[in-house]
């Protein structure tokens, strides 16, 4: 028996949350860093790229996301079991979702067409339509990346080592980085591809970290301890059980996903102006969403180890916790977004010829990232306390609200808006406000209700001692 190096962090407390937490932002901090970049450069390259590169890029993770959430269930599997202590799970759960993954991807690529479809539909203009279209399409190619991350990721996630993750995610955003600018601009002997090559930075990059994890999964150390490789092929029960209860999620991520694609595509119907300054705006938002995901999936995994520890009090504080570190974060960048608009939006400002001028975009702009802050104390509880339920395993109502939020109440609310009142951009957005607000006090009522902690999401099959949630294992097993 090892001694617990975790023993004196209060459970469920701000150190706890904090240490599974960190690498978490760092890495999503690092993909936003990477996004960011990815937009200035094509905003430097061309008006048409930069209007393109938000559609088509959600658009196409409209089509990956719901794969990649269902294979990324795994984490919460992977949660569970190692708060049970079952190290020989974590492996089981974690090959599943790899093989999920894999079956996704004929899946993606049969999906193209109705993505291309649905650019042709949003009437946007025809050189941003070629671009949107050549960024969709070899996004897709190499769309099965995603989901295999999310699969071998929650090997690490799910037992509270996101620091493996963070430098995988960290050396594949840097790659990215160096790719999008050499591949746009066709420098180090790269051939100009404008936003082509952003997309095809993005694809090769995107395999980076998945096979640095692949690598330290399959190592001999990962093997002794949660047999990695005996455990790597199908399991038919857990499969299916990680399916009946990761559909949900997936279908959650989906709707959500969807219904913020549909919100851009509305809004390429406006002029140059307004619909650039809305694009750079919700790039400029990644600066708060990424980090706040970090949090999000760090409740996740507390939730979920405690839960398989059978230790509800503390999951429950676990997810309390993580949104009022969420709050901290979201204070300061909002701060930002009021004081400092120029400085946001002066990044994009054209650098030749074919790019904006900050004029056309900062006072429709200013307004938009006032609205942001607003909104972001509300959206951190959307993110975090989903994240905790789904942790929990209550995907049933995380997938059923948001559906019924987004496409009932926010869609139907942006179409009056939009094609009955005829209102601009700003009401647009201030509708879309409101709609955040109201989706934070239902996840508020849902967590604190507490039915999730009923909820059975794993079978102890052998009893093993739980391991601290949060940490590695350390329970001796024959």
């Amino acid at each position: 028996m090892t001694s617990d190096p975790q023993a004196s962090v209060t459970p469920g407390g701000y150190r706890e949350v904090l240490r599974v937490a960190w690498p978490l932002v760092v890495s999503m901090g690092s993909f936003t860093l990477m996004q960011f970049c990815d937009r200035m450069f094509l905003a430097w390259y061309s008006a048409d790229a930069i209007q393109a590169a938000l559609p088509a890029g959600i658009l196409s993770f409209t089509m990956i996301c719901g794969f990649m959430a269902l294979a990324g269930y795994a984490g919460t599997f992977v949660a569970h079991y190692h708060g049970a202590g079952d190290r020989a799970g974590c492996g089981r759960a974690t090959a599943q979702g790899v093989l999920l993954a894999l079956a996704s991807w004929p899946f993606m690529l049969a999906l193209m067409p109705i993505g291309q479809w649905a650019l042709r539909l949003s009437g946007h203009a025809p050189g941003v339509l070629r671009d949107e279209l050549a960024y969709f399409n070899i996004l897709m190619i190499g769309s099965v990346a995603t989901p295999l991350g999310s699969a071998v990721s929650s090997y690490f996630t799910g037992r509270g080592d996101t620091v493996t993750n963070m430098y995988a995610n960290l050396a594949a955003n840097v790659a990215n980085i160096a790719l999008d600018y050499a591949m746009i601009f066709g420098r180090w002997g790269f051939p100009e591809m404008g936003i082509a090559g952003a997309a095809w930075a993005t694809v090769i990059s995107g395999f980076l970290a998945p096979a640095i994890m692949f690598a330290l999964y399959f190592r001999p150390a990962a093997n002794a301890e949660c047999a990695t490789r005996r455990t790597f092929r199908l399991d038919r029960p857990l499969f299916l059980r990680m399916i009946r209860f990761g559909l949900p999620s997936a279908g959650h991520l989906l709707m959500d996903v969807g219904s913020f694609t549909l919100f851009v595509l509305f809004l390429g119907r406006f002029g140059r102006s307004d619909f650039a300054a809305s694009n750079i705006a919700l790039s400029i938002n990644n600066v708060a969403f990424m980090p706040l995901i970090g949090i999000s999936i760090a409740a996740s995994i507390l939730v979920g180890q405690y839960q398989g520890r059978g230790d509800s009090a503390n999951a429950e504080k676990s997810g309390w916790t993580a949104l009022k570190v969420g709050w901290m974060y979201m204070a300061l960048i909002a701060a930002t977004f009021v004081l400092f608009p120029r400085a946001y939006f002066s990044v994009f400002a054209g650098r030749g010829p074919a790019g904006l001028e900050i004029g056309e975009v900062l006072p429709t702009g200013r307004f938009l990232l006032a609205m942001m802050a607003a909104w972001g104390m509300m959206d951190a509880i959307n993110l975090i306390l989903s994240g905790a339920l789904k942790g929990a395993g209550d995907t049933r109502f995380v997938m059923w609200y948001s559906v019924i939020m987004a496409w009932g109440v926010w869609l139907t609310g942006e179409l009056i808006v939009l094609f009955v009142l005829r209102r601009g951009v700003l009401a647009a957005w201030l509708w879309l406000m409101a709609y955040v607000i109201l989706m934070a006090l239902g996840y508020v009522w849902r967590y604190r209700a507490g039915r999730w902690k009923a909820i059975a999401l794993i079978e102890h099959e052998q009893p093993i001692a739980p391991a601290r949630p949060g940490g590695e294992s350390f329970a001796v097993v024959s």
